[in-house]
C-alpha cells in the first residue's frame, strides 16, 4: 500500500515537472484565441503593417491554424520571440500554442527540448551578404573577409568550412545579436554578414538601397524551418502538421483561394482533392474538427504557393525564388504527406 502511494506521488511529481496536459485544443477554444510566438521584426515572415497588425508568412501560417479551429483567421494573439531560446521559452512555459518563427529543425531542438516540429514549411540554409561594390559573385572570392557573425559556435564553425573548402580564410566577427550584425555590417565593420537566406533577404528589404547588396549563391548549412508546438499533445501537433501540409496540398492540386468554394461545392473526380475539402471522408472529425477545416484554413490567405508569392516572392520586397521551396513536382523539396 506505502509502495503504491509513494509510486502515485512520483509519478504525479514527473507529470507536473516535465509533461504537459493534452488540452490545447480545448485551452484554445475556451480562450476564443491562438497564441502564436513570431520573431520580432522580420520583413516577409512577420512584421506589423502601417495599421499595426502583424503580416507575413509565417503569421499567415498561425492564422491558418486559427481559422481551422475558430472559423476565424483573426483569432490569434501574437507575442514576439527576439531570440530562438525566447521562442522556445514562450513554448515551453505554456505562454503561446505554437512557434512560427524562422527556426530550425534539429536533432538538439527535437530531442534535447520538450518541443514537437511538426514539419518543415521553409527550406534554408546559411549564407552570405556581401555589398554590390565588392564586385564579387561568389563566397569562393572571398579571402581574409571580415563576416559578422551572430547565432554562436554552429554558424562561426559553418563559415569555417566554408573559407577551408576554399582554401581561404576568415576574420570573425562574433556579435550578440542579429540587429548588432546588421548595424555592424551597415556602417562597413564587415565585409560580409551571414545568417539564414532568408533572413539575410528579408533584412535586405529593410535597407536604404537594397540593390547595393548581394546574396551569394552558396549555402552553407540545413536549415529546415516550421512551425513548432510543445511536445506531449499529440492532437494539437496533428492539427498543427496537417493544417501546413493542407496548404501545401492545395498548391499541389490547384486548390486557390478563388476557386476552393466552387470545388468545395462540386465534388472533383479526385478524391485526395475530395478529402481535403470535406467533401468525401470523415478527416475533420478525426481532427475534432468540422469537416470543411481546411476549407477555412487555406481560404484565411490562400495555398501555400499563394502566401510564398504574396509575402516574400520574386515581386516582394524580399524577392526569394522558390528554389527548393518549389513544389517536388516542379523539382524541390516541398511534399504534402498524403490526405488519405
Amino acid at each position: 500500500m506505502i509502495r503504491s502511494l509513494l509510486l502515485g506521488v512520483f509519478a504525479a511529481a514527473s507529470l507536473g515537472a516535465g509533461s504537459v496536459p493534452a488540452e490545447t485544443l480545448e485551452a484554445v477554444r475556451e480562450r476564443g484565441k491562438v497564441s502564436c510566438g513570431i520573431n520580432s521584426r522580420l520583413v516577409g515572415f512577420s512584421a506589423p503593417d502601417s495599421s499595426d497588425n502583424w503580416q507575413g508568412f509565417d503569421v499567415a501560417i498561425c492564422r491558418a491554424v486559427a481559422a481551422a479551429v475558430l472559423s476565424d483567421a483573426a483569432a490569434v494573439e501574437f507575442h514576439v520571440a527576439g531570440t530562438d531560446a525566447e521562442g522556445m521559452d514562450l513554448l515551453t512555459d505554456g505562454k503561446i500554442d505554437i512557434l512560427s518563427r524562422n527556426i530550425a529543425w534539429t536533432f538538439g531542438r527535437d530531442v534535447g527540448q520538450d518541443v514537437t516540429f511538426v514539419g518543415v514549411s521553409y527550406y534554408d540554409g546559411q549564407g552570405v551578404m556581401v555589398p554590390k561594390s565588392l564586385g564579387i559573385a561568389s563566397a569562393r572570392e572571398l579571402d581574409e573577409a571580415t563576416v559578422c557573425i551572430p547565432g554562436g559556435a554552429g554558424s562561426q564553425a559553418n563559415m569555417a568550412r566554408l573559407f577551408a573548402a576554399n582554401n581561404t580564410g576568415f576574420q570573425p566577427v562574433p556579435v550578440d545579436s542579429d540587429e548588432t550584425a546588421v548595424q555592424k555590417y551597415l556602417a562597413g565593420e564587415c565585409e560580409a554578414y551571414t545568417n539564414d537566406a532568408s533572413a539575410l533577404a528579408a533584412t535586405r528589404a529593410t535597407f536604404e538601397d537594397p540593390a547595393a547588396h548581394v546574396i551569394l549563391p552558396e549555402l552553407v548549412s540545413k536549415e529546415p524551418l516550421g512551425p513548432v508546438v510543445r511536445h506531449g499533445d499529440d492532437d494539437w501537433a496533428d492539427i498543427v502538421r496537417w493544417t501546413l501540409n493542407a496548404l501545401i496540398a492545395a498548391e499541389e492540386y490547384g486548390v486557390t483561394s478563388a476557386n476552393i468554394d466552387e470545388l468545395a461545392a462540386n465534388p472533383t473526380s479526385t478524391p485526395e482533392i475530395n478529402r481535403l475539402l470535406g467533401t468525401e471522408g470523415d478527416l475533420g472529425a478525426m481532427l475534432g474538427l468540422q469537416a470543411d477545416w481546411a476549407v477555412r484554413a487555406i481560404k484565411a490567405g490562400g495555398n501555400y504557393g499563394e502566401l510564398f508569392e504574396k509575402y516574400i516572392g520574386q515581386k516582394t520586397p524580399v524577392g526569394l525564388a522558390r528554389g527548393l521551396n518549389a513544389q517536388w513536382t516542379n523539382g524541390g523539396l516541398l511534399y504534402a504527406l498524403p490526405f488519405r
